[in-house]
């Protein structure tokens, strides 16, 4: 009698449980970036605001995906800078240059996707605002 063929890892318990810790540990981060980083407070506040008005306004398909992008693209950002802060202050608690660069550096792209996005929520919101 042949053995059984190996189960598929779809549906493999330990595949599913793996995975479901992967989600657990997602959010886990998020929740520490949100407890610890001002900034993501105020961006939750930030799209909290803009998806009310979006709804508020019932904006197009399209424009409800810029906004989503645009928004995504600062959660993103943000989660990376504050990584890089992490690991950079476990690096060393000293002042180091290049420390000093990358944590600048990762400030920035956040700074530049928060530009971007309110610009973006601008080209959006303004023309349904001042039509109403």
């Amino acid at each position: 009698m042949e053995p059984a063929p190996p189960a598929h890892p779809s549906v493999n318990p330990n595949v599913m449980k793996s995975r479901l810790q992967s989600f657990k540990h997602a959010l886990m981060g998020g929740k520490t970036l949100l407890a610890t980083q001002p900034h993501a407070r105020f961006h939750a506040v930030a799209a909290l605001a803009v998806f009310a008005t979006a709804t508020l306004l019932q904006v197009n398909a399209i424009e409800w995906a810029l906004l989503i992008l645009s928004l995504m693209a600062v959660w993103v950002t943000e989660a990376i800078n504050t990584s890089i802060e992490f690991l950079a202050d476990e690096v060393s608690q000293e002042w180091r240059e290049r420390i000093k660069h990358a944590k600048d550096i990762a400030a920035f792209a956040v700074l530049s996707a928060a530009i971007g996005a309110a610009a973006v929520g601008a080209v959006v919101l303004l023309p349904y605002l001042w039509k109403a």
